[in-house]
């Protein structure tokens, strides 16, 4: 359940921060900043170190880091430019990706229910992204990015899952969680202030006090999405395959709802096939 809360209010709120005009770019490198201060609280100390140079895990955890400030910034174009619904369906229908590594890798069991909801999971994901009707009058589905994004989005969510995936059952424990989620989001915040200070000594980009706040409210439940997840993973070692589809069924039904009823986002007939059509492709995964 946190992790379907956390991740939510992580899709809507770039659709907050575009109407309050808040650079997204800062907030995303400040929110993973954030995530490393929570983390070393929750963790009680601050667990980067030259020991750590050793760990196994370290280059995954740094690999992790990148793909999450890759994905955040997709996230956030998505949010902005196709809309919450399209961007939670794209985001978390990519389940598909690391189920199909777990009957692979970890020989967890398929039968005709969960291949039939592979088979929907990606028809919703083109379905989602066809413009609502406001989007076709002006013209923007001959923009080929508005298109490819989503897609893009949803091959990076299931790459991403894959790799949590891994790492928890190659490198995680309960002694050791917090200091790799701790260096992963650090991986994420040091690229992206680094990029930051090039683009402030440059003048392309001035300092908003505004990202900062939004990087805070961002941040605290990003780390937790996270936490909650490896942390469910661990209690159910032997079903990732119904975890991960669980997870994002709810992450799916909860940001369309919300981003339908309090940001008024506009839907096209099929969209809303999509969404169903991923719902019904999650369940089929998860209790087939």
């Amino acid at each position: 359940m946190g992790s379907i809360l956390f991740t939510s209010w992580l899709t809507l709120s770039f659709k907050v921060i575009e109407r309050w005009h808040i650079n997204n770019l800062q907030a995303i490198v400040y929110n993973y900043t954030t995530c490393v201060i929570t983390g070393s609280i929750v963790n009680r100390q601050f667990p980067i170190n030259a020991s750590l140079i050793k760990e196994p895990w370290l280059p995954w955890a740094c690999l992790m880091g990148l793909t999450f400030i890759s994905l955040l910034n997709l996230v956030a174009f998505n949010s902005r430019k196709v809309g919450v619904a399209v961007t939670s369906v794209a985001f978390k229908i990519s389940l598909v990706i690391p189920f199909v590594f777990s009957l692979y890798l970890y020989h967890e069991h398929a039968d005709v229910f969960k291949i039939a909801g592979i088979v929907l999971a990606l028809a919703a994901v083109i379905l989602t992204c066809i413009p609502a009707k406001k989007e076709k009058d002006n013209n923007i589905p001959s923009n080929p990015i508005l298109w490819i994004a989503p897609l893009a989005l949803f091959a990076g969510s299931g790459l991403l899952d894959t790799m949590i995936k891994y790492v928890e059952q190659a490198f995680i424990n309960n002694a050791n969680q917090d200091a790799y989620l701790v260096t992963a989001f650090g991986s994420a915040a040091g690229s992206g202030l680094i990029l930051l200070m090039i683009l402030f000594a440059s003048g392309r980009l001035k300092f908003s006090w505004k990202a900062v706040w939004a990087g805070i409210a961002i941040g605290v439940p990003n780390y937790f999405s996270i936490w909650c997840l490896v942390r469910a993973l661990k209690g159910y070692e032997n079903n990732s395959s119904a975890i991960i589809p669980v997870n994002n069924m709810g992450i799916v039904l909860l940001s369309a709802l919300v981003a339908w009823l309090f940001l008024h986002e506009k839907l096209s007939s099929a969209n809303w096939i999509g969404i169903l059509l991923s719902l019904t492709a999650i369940a089929l995964i998860a209790f087939g």
